[in-house]
């Protein structure tokens, strides 16, 4: 481990582009120096882009702190505009608590955000009408994925099941 302290200027930022309007720059802060309760990194968003889908966490909390640049918050149905100082709470819950930070100025809208790492966690996308499940705190594509929230409610934990393995205990 490097130690307990890391310089923005040595943490190798990573990018996401999705079509026109969802781009980021990311630097992470915590996870460099082992950290594994709680995330923080600094994101960077282009003029005219959000970084991510309109989303709710069932059970992580974050926060963000703007640094610089213009923006939207969106949060639950509402839309509030912020600027460098404002800090930001996003609760755990429902499409209530949903948030989307979207750049409407003319220079990158930079925050520090931070997060409890809640692992196992459960995500909804109310503008796709999905949810996401994430096993692990990997960012890997096998540790999480994707219903559509209309399969909600569908189902029974034993489908699918045709008991065999518990045959073969019973019987021995």
């Amino acid at each position: 481990m490097p130690g307990p302290i890391i310089n923005v200027a040595d943490s190798e930022p990573h990018s996401g582009v999705h079509g026109d309007y969802f781009a980021y720059e990311m630097t992470e802060l915590s996870l460099p120096l082992g950290g594994k309760a709680i995330g923080a990194n600094i994101t960077r968003v282009p003029p005219g882009k959000a970084a991510f889908p309109l989303h709710h966490h069932f059970g992580e909390e974050e926060h963000f702190f703007i640094l610089g640049g213009t923006g939207i918050l969106r949060y639950g149905s509402e839309a509030y505009p912020v600027k460098p100082q404002d800090y930001i709470v996003n609760l755990p819950g429902g499409p209530e608590t949903a948030h989307q930070l979207v750049n409407t100025g003319a220079e990158d809208l930079v925050y520090l955000a931070i997060s409890n790492m809640a692992v196992p966690e459960v995500v909804g996308f109310p503008d796709s009408n999905k949810t996401m499940s994430r096993i692990d705190d990997r960012w890997q594509p096998d540790s999480r994925f994707f219903v559509p929230d209309s399969a909600k409610g569908e189902g029974q934990s034993w489908d699918g099941e045709d008991g065999r393995e518990v045959a073969k205990i019973v019987k021995g």
